[in-house]
């Protein structure tokens, strides 16, 4: 794999993606609507898909998963984990991987790094993605970043397909419990995930502390962890990034990681690659 053709200067500066906008705004105002449709077993399933589809299906499945290889599984489950991943409307496998791999490739660099701290706060916490960049955003661009997700065809039609997920998924939720629950489980769970997951590439490249003594900004924040089931100990994460742990001191509480300890428990996960016996503490 190999990112030499990425631009090193400010040429052709994107523009803004009304199309984006509009999504992302729609979205949040209907999110908006949650007062008026309020029950517990809705709060509830806001609460369930958060983790189910953020902690299994994002951090387990496409970041520890398919972006690093951190563990292996049998392919049923593989495809099982991606698909729950989907669902979590941030995006395909093959997007999400392959934007997450230029992430480490280039950390912080202004414009090989999709969402670099660098440029500022908003810039990598939303912006990145409202002013997007065709070499992070069209197909046949990224797609050379993720070749390993790119030979298997399920994960095409994944990347291609995942926004029409939201529909079955919404039906369902519909008949288990009306429009509450699709207020509560589609759009009230997709902001609330996606600022959780944005958390990652804003806050914990500005605050927490340093374990490690990595060459980008990125840091260990207590709280981003926590809404984030892990993830938020981003410094050891930049520091081993190939590691399935995040979390490594016993304070540090990664739960994505209790669920991958499950599966190896089960004989689901294997060669898990853990913390380097002199750095584990």
């Amino acid at each position: 794999m190999t990112f030499d053709s990425l631009p090193t200067s400010p040429e052709n500066q994107p523009s803004i993606n009304w199309t984006i906008v509009f999504f992302f705004t729609s979205v949040h105002l209907l999110a908006l609507l949650a007062p008026w449709f309020f029950s517990w077993r809705a709060l509830g399933v806001t609460l369930l898909l958060h983790w189910f589809l953020g902690s299994i299906g994002i951090c387990l499945g496409y970041h520890r998963l398919l972006s690093h290889r951190s563990f292996q599984v049998p392919q049923w489950l593989e495809y099982a984990l991606a698909f729950i991943g989907a669902l979590a409307l941030q995006g395909g496998p093959i997007f999400w991987s392959a934007g997450h791999r230029l992430h480490h490739a280039y950390t912080e660099d202004e414009y090989k790094d999709p969402y670099s701290a660098r440029k500022g706060f908003w810039w990598s916490h939303l912006l990145w993605m409202i002013y997007p960049r065709q070499e992070f955003f069209n197909y046949e661009q990224y797609k050379r970043f993720a070749p390993d997700l790119v030979r298997q065809p399920f994960y095409c039609w994944l990347d291609r397909y995942y926004l029409f997920l939201q529909i079955p998924l919404g039906l369902l939720l519909y008949a288990l419990g009306g429009w509450s629950f699709v207020i509560y489980g589609v759009f009230m769970r997709a902001v609330l995930l996606w600022h959780s997951t944005w958390f990652i590439n804003s806050v914990t490249h500005v605050w927490g502390y340093r374990t490690f003594e990595t060459k980008d900004n990125s840091r260990n924040l207590w709280w981003a962890a926590i809404c984030t089931y892990g993830e938020g100990w981003h410094n050891n994460h930049h520091a081993y990034p190939n590691v399935a742990k995040a979390g490594w001191r016993w304070w540090e509480v990664d739960v994505t990681w209790w669920a991958i300890w499950l599966l190896k428990t089960l004989g689901l996960a294997t060669k898990v690659v853990m913390p380097p016996a002199k750095s584990a503490t």
